[in-house]
């Protein structure tokens, strides 16, 4: 009976962390919000990922720059071989060369390019946007990461106390038989059986060892770091998912807060505009001109110094379709975004849908393990006793003693997994954080 109290109260502790938010007792080394705060530090993805927000940052301000002047420096040092020298072929130009040491500035201005600077730089803002929401969805799946990875952890961690017990328990009924059949009380059979039985929980003991290792290594990795590093993991208070939510809300709200689909919405936002402003390249630009410089040092025939100002007006007249092609190009890209877009709304309403199956499907079979620990325990302590009184064979003792074992495990993997699928819920609706 002993037994069946001890089941019902891990059971109860676990249900308790669960759904009241409790924490062991276990030391405090690493928590499940230091371990993001250390992803959020060390994780090269979310590294490259702000990289390349600061990299769009950047050019926003290049196609920006159409909106100021532009000035230029310029120096000459020409000599001649001849003061009839020409220039006899290779442009429109004036050609006579003249000994010349001068400098002088350049100054031009856009009045109007009809909203193709415009329209570019609304592209490169738009893209920009997208880049930081390509960074939030790269930040909540190393989030995603964390949390898979320090719940199978605790998982692990769980399962290895679970094959120490085991172990224990195997190993203390190989000594009781040992010293009743020492005493002629029990059958050799007897003790081989219980041997059988320790060497199983050995083994199980080792598999949890293992894998407690693996899963320790992958949660190092998850946090940014190279090598695996040791940590002593404490039960998360996070609530989980109830299943009182309606699925059509949570839908809402992934189509509103992805990141991934913010980010295409943006993209295909930026290429609207893009195509706009290689529609308005064939318009024409008005600049305003000025150009000012010394000669300190000229042929007889040049000033001192000259100053010149003025507009400039280009127009594209013809270039082989280039414009008209690199417009249709640019929105057939657009329209290809656009396509992108429904799809991954389309995926993303699937993938809600089947997060929030899952989490209940955890949910009713956590509940239905400790059911199956209760049981489990009643059955081994009756068999315990029967086998105590001679009423049993071992057989039916270890079969008993097997399935409790079975049930705990099975019970502790689905109470991590409840956990691991509501994280899971919470990426895929844009809520991780």
């Amino acid at each position: 009976m002993k037994r069946i109290i001890l089941a019902l109260s891990v059971c109860a502790c676990f249900a308790g962390n669960i759904f009241a938010g409790g924490t062991t007792n276990a030391p405090v080394v690493l928590s499940l919000a230091d371990a993001t705060k250390l992803a959020l530090q060390n994780h090269p993805q979310i590294a490259s990922a702000n990289y390349r927000v600061l990299a769009a940052q950047e050019a926003v301000k290049q196609t920006r720059a159409g909106y100021f002047p532009k000035a230029d420096l310029y120096a000459d040092a020409v000599g001649t071989s001849d003061e009839g020298t020409r220039i006899m072929a290779g442009g429109l130009n004036n050609p006579s060369v003249y000994d010349r040491g001068a400098g002088g500035l350049a100054v031009s201005q856009l009045i109007t390019d009809f909203g193709r600077t415009a329209n570019l730089t609304a592209s490169s803002k738009f893209q920009a946007q997208a880049e930081n929401q390509n960074a939030n969805g790269t930040r909540e799946q190393v989030l995603l990461q964390v949390n898979v990875n320090y719940f199978g952890a605790l998982e692990a961690q769980a399962v290895l106390r679970v094959a120490q017990q085991t172990l224990d328990t195997r190993q203390l009924l190989l000594d009781q038989v040992s010293l009743l059949a020492s005493n002629k009380l029990r059958s050799e059979l007897d003790v081989s059986f219980a041997r059988v039985a320790v060497e199983e929980g050995r083994l199980l003991l080792q598999k949890a060892q293992n894998n407690t290792d693996d899963a320790m290594t992958s949660l190092s990795t998850a946090l940014g770091y190279r090598e695996p590093h040791p940590f002593q993991l404490i039960e998360s208070s996070q609530s989980i998912f109830s299943n009182t939510n309606e699925v059509s809300q949570l839908v809402e709200t992934a189509l509103s807060e992805r990141p991934e689909l913010l980010s295409l919405r943006n993209q295909h936002d930026a290429a609207l505009r893009f195509a706009k402003s290689e529609r308005d390249s064939r318009l024409p630009t008005i600049s305003a001109v000025g150009v000012a410089g010394d000669a300190p040092t000229h042929d007889s025939h040049l000033p001192d110094n000259y100053a010149v100002g003025g507009l400039q007006l280009s127009m594209p007249l013809f270039a082989g379709g280039l414009y008209t092609a690199r417009q249709r190009e640019a929105e057939l890209k657009a329209q290809s975004d656009n396509e992108l877009v429904r799809a991954s709304e389309d995926n993303i309403v699937r993938d809600v849908h089947i997060a929030w199956l899952n989490v209940n499907n955890a949910l009713e079979q956590f509940q239905t393990t400790q059911e199956l620990v209760r049981n489990a325990a009643e059955a081994y302590d009756l068999a315990e006793a029967r086998y105590k009184i001679g009423s049993s064979s071992i057989v039916e003792l270890s079969q008993a003693q097997l399935s409790f074992t079975s049930a705990q495990i099975a019970n502790t993997n689905a109470r991590y997994d409840v956990l691991i699928q509501q994280a899971n819920l919470d990426y895929q609706t844009g809520a991780l954080h």
